[in-house]
Parts: structure tokens; sequence; C-alpha cells
């Protein structure tokens, strides 16, 4: 399918580049419709795409040689990956799974590398965003390391809601608590007993499939 207008408001980075370049970005970009559980993409594919959420949320993850999975991270609405295995040229290094029926959009390599050669906003987006996900996942060594189960499902909530990672989320997001537990590595039951604390502490507000984040600065520094 062509790229939707709704993707196209939910990419900041669109907007800062120049008529032609929105003009190619917006022929080349096609988006898929994925039921909950359907690969986005596999590890060991080649990488002929930069890959954006649209609508619903992805897990990204790996398995160990022994046959462990570990989930490394969830994009929201608004998220894009891949520009890493797209900069070194590599095969990918891992699966992504549609955790809920989810749009995803696939902006092909040449035109990723065609914007990395002519538009200078978009370096500035990719730098950013690297960074950005580069806190992210020091972050995430820091809470699997040092924090118990109700801070590991309050930091993975606050990464859910990176304005800058994310900007399609807002305040309210569509996951369940098996969905957290997914991207956690935590029982549905833990999560559900961590959540109940976040929402006593007037942190966030729970409904049946969905969250509100009422401080994500609480989240952000939540300790337990």
């Amino acid at each position: 399918m062509a790229a939707s207008e709704e993707h196209v408001s939910l990419s900041p980075w669109l907007h800062d580049l120049d008529a032609a370049q929105q003009e190619r970005v917006r022929r080349d970009l096609v988006e898929r419709e994925l039921r909950a559980g359907a690969f986005v993409c596999r590890k060991g594919d080649p990488v002929e795409h930069w890959i954006g959420v649209v609508r619903g949320i992805v897990k990204v993850s790996n398995v160990s040689s022994s046959g462990k999975p570990v989930t490394l991270t969830g994009i929201a609405a608004g998220g894009w990956f891949g520009e890493g295995s797209l900069l070194k040229d590599e095969p990918r290094k891992y699966d992504v799974v549609a955790l809920r029926d989810s749009r995803i959009a696939y902006l092909p390599r040449a035109t990723f590398h065609w914007l990395l050669d002519t538009s200078i906003s978009f370096n500035r987006h990719l730098l950013q965003q690297l960074n950005e996900r580069l806190g992210q996942f020091i972050g995430t060594v820091e809470i699997d390391r040092l924090l118990g189960p109700d801070a590991r499902v309050a930091r993975c909530l606050a990464q859910l809601f990176n304005p800058l990672l994310y900007p399609a989320v807002g305040t309210r997001l569509e996951i369940s608590q098996g969905e957290i537990g997914f991207l956690t590595g935590l029982s549905r039951q833990t999560v559900n007993r961590a959540l109940q604390r976040l929402e006593r502490d007037g942190f966030v507000q729970l409904e049946y499939g969905a969250l509100t984040v009422v401080s994500l600065g609480a989240l952000r520094h939540f300790d337990g």
C-alpha cells in the first residue's frame, strides 16, 4: 500500500524535508497491515528498508544459541528503527514481531541513503534518534542489573512514551499487561502488581487494554 496521510502526519522528520525530498519519500514509502504475531522483519535478512510503526506496537527480540528468547525493546507508534544496520550494511541482527495488529511503513534503502546525501535535517534527526536510542539501551542495562520488577515496569513504560522516539503516542497507549510482560521479561501477574502500585502512586491511570501516563517524569526516575 502507498503511504497514508496518517503516517505522514506521524513523522515529524518528514516535514523538515524540502518539497522534492518529501515527494520522493511519499512516492517510495509503502505500508503493510500485519496481524498480531506476524514478523515485521527477521534476523539474518538483508536490510532493505528503514522501518516505521504507523499504528500498533512491535517488539525487537533475539534468541540465544541455547534457545532462550530475550526482548531488547518495544517500538511504539511514530517510531522508526533499523538505521544502524542500514548504515553498517549488515544482515539484520534481530527479529521484529507485531505485538498487536499493526500498520508498518517501509522506506527503501536507496531512498534512505539518498536522504543522507541530500538532507541536513534528516542527518540531524538520525543523530538525535541514535543518541536517544543509546541512552535507552544504557538505561535498560541499568534497570536489569540494579532495579526490581516494579521499577522495570515503570522504566519500560517511560521508554514507550519517549516523545522523540515515538512522537505519535501522546499520553495514552493501548497495551496489555501481557504485552508489557513480553517487553520486560516479567510474568503477567508481576506486571499487574507493578501497575497497581504505579496507579496507587498516581503515576498512571489504568483501563482495560490501555493506560494513560499521569507523570512521565516520575516513571523515568522510579527506582522502586
